[in-house]
């Protein structure tokens, strides 16, 4: 081979792009802190802890599910993942916020009470938010859709539950919660399968093309 084709070869070779790097996925982090927190609360809505010990799932609410969705917010915006990274961040607000609104009502905090009825508001507030992602995201695949739905209940039956003080409420929400836990608990299997080299599972076509 002459010189003059190894400059050419040497300049061809150069002149290929680098292959890119893979990109980790901030939802296996997401998914999987999200849970913690949720569970927790579906605990307590069906009665597994007392009424009275609801400040016992403050921690896993704001330092599991708040804190560490803030972190995949902040991962999703620095590889460009505007959607994933506002979904998350939604509800990074959610939990730290319900934990502040709980520990504030069960330590006497900025004179909240469990008595002085400031959850029917927090939950109003947050049905419109969820329900509006839910309409939002409907070309999402169907699995997101369902776990959003689900969310979108679970707050519904709280807040019946705070209006009315029906038992049964809670415990259809906390039911409801377990559910959407299993559909967001799917969909991390999901992406943890795939990190590992594995086939997607199905996830249902989207409701909106």
């Amino acid at each position: 081979m002459s010189v003059e084709s190894d400059v050419q070869s040497g300049a061809h070779a150069s002149a290929e792009p680098a292959a890119a790097a893979p990109v980790a996925n901030p939802a296996l982090l997401g998914l999987a802190t999200f849970l913690p927190g949720a569970i927790s609360l579906g605990l307590w809505l069906v009665g597994y802890l007392p009424a009275a010990s609801v400040g016992g799932i403050v921690p896993a609410v704001v330092f599991s599910s708040g804190l560490f969705l803030l972190v995949s917010t902040v991962w999703c915006s620095r590889i460009g993942n505007g959607l994933v990274g506002a979904i998350f961040g939604i509800f990074s607000a959610f939990w730290l916020s319900l934990g502040v609104l709980l520990a504030a009502e069960t330590n006497g905090w900025l004179g909240l009470t469990a008595t002085t009825g400031e959850l029917p508001t927090y939950l109003i507030s947050w049905l419109v938010v969820f329900v509006a992602l839910t309409l939002a995201t409907l070309r999402l695949p169907l699995a997101f859709t369902a776990g959003f739905l689900f969310v979108d209940i679970a707050v519904a039956l709280v807040l019946a539950f705070a209006l009315s003080g029906t038992a049964i409420y809670s415990t259809l929400a906390g039911i409801a919660v377990f559910v959407f836990c299993a559909i967001f608990a799917y969909i991390w299997f999901d992406g943890v399968g795939q990190e590992l080299g594995g086939k997607a599972m199905a996830m249902g076509s989207p409701m909106q093309k």
